[in-house]
């Protein structure tokens, strides 16, 4: 196997910075004119490039879109990830579905990308989907901690925080007054897992 020489690195690294730029132009595009706004003649134009060039780095719009998606991910995974100022497992709860619906309103089409279905035919990568499911292991782990097992109870939180950010970013884009709910959100939640999980006949 022939070594790696100092070329070889400068021209990867120029290939890939050439490849972040590309999808950074994506970014800015889609964030003015909505995803469904992406096309490849206008990204070439907001990436100062011509098409031909796009193309010699994406062979289609889904593999900037796949590859905005891993990186969308990946931020989400880190953003999750970030350990809670609390031990307590209901405040921590309470932290993450806050800092969930930071992360996601922060950036509408972020979000668009992530969490709903905008694109038609588009599906991410395994690559790019990795991330994603960190990010979801790392929710289980946070609800097992308090207490909260059941899968069905999963489903419901993730309804729950996306639905809170939905409410927010189309009726009041910019305010608070569906994060400001978190709090309850968390508290009914928990009531009715708790309620759920105690034997019929039997109260707590």
């Amino acid at each position: 196997m022939p070594l790696r020489t100092a070329k070889d690195d400068w021209r990867d690294a120029k290939r890939q910075a050439a490849h972040d730029a590309i999808v950074e132009a994506a970014w800015r595009l889609v964030r003015a004119e909505g995803l469904a706004g992406l096309s490849l003649r206008g990204l070439a134009v907001e990436a100062g490039i011509t098409t031909p060039t796009v193309y010699a780095y994406f062979e289609s719009k889904d593999a900037i879109y796949d590859s905005m998606f891993q990186q969308a991910a990946s931020d989400f995974a880190e953003r999750m990830a970030e350990p809670s100022g609390s031990s307590d497992p209901r405040q921590v709860l309470i932290e993450g579905m806050a800092r969930f619906a930071e992360f996601c309103t922060s950036d509408p089409a972020r979000y668009q990308l992530l969490f709903q279905r905008t694109i038609p035919g588009f599906e991410p990568s395994p690559a790019a989907y990795e991330p994603a499911i960190r990010a979801l292991e790392a929710t289980r782990r946070r609800l097992a901690d308090a207490g909260i097992e059941d899968p069905r109870h999963l489903d419901l939180w993730t309804a729950l925080s996306t639905g809170l950010v939905d409410q927010q970013i189309a009726n009041d884009p910019g305010g608070s007054r569906w994060i400001d709910l978190v709090d309850d959100a968390v508290g009914m939640f928990l009531d009715h897992c708790r309620k759920a999980a105690t034997p019929k006949g039997r109260k707590r």
